[in-house]
């Protein structure tokens, strides 16, 4: 479900990218928490193309506690100019759910702005 996750967020498409979340999904970065209702509600990919961003890759993803239907990931992304090189290299914990007969994000806290 991580790999879906970026490969629609490196698609720049909110629809497709929101199709791996189940709503309400949560995400606590830069001392905020923000309750996520939609795909329209998905941080903007103009924010990001504005401080040089072109695309992102997992650098580490790591389940440290599971269950039937939930999972708890510890995961590094890097976010790469278009040029290939580095931008910005961030942790995170992704909180996974089995919820509506399918796996996705529910919840996200990052040390990413």
């Amino acid at each position: 479900m991580t790999d879906e996750f970026m490969r629609t967020f490196n698609s720049k498409n909110p629809e497709a990218w929101g199709a791996t979340f189940h709503f309400p999904s949560v995400r606590i970065a830069s001392g905020t928490v923000k309750i996520i209702n939609s795909a329209a509600d998905l941080d903007s990919f103009a924010t990001l193309a504005a401080s040089g961003w072109d695309h992102s890759a997992w650098a580490k993803r790591e389940i440290v506690q599971c269950g039937k239907t939930k999972a708890h990931m510890l995961t590094t992304f890097v976010r790469y100019r278009a040029d290939g090189s580095v931008l910005s290299e961030f942790d995170s914990l992704y909180i996974v759910e089995f919820k509506n007969n399918r796996w996705a994000l529910t919840a996200r806290s990052s040390f990413a702005p």
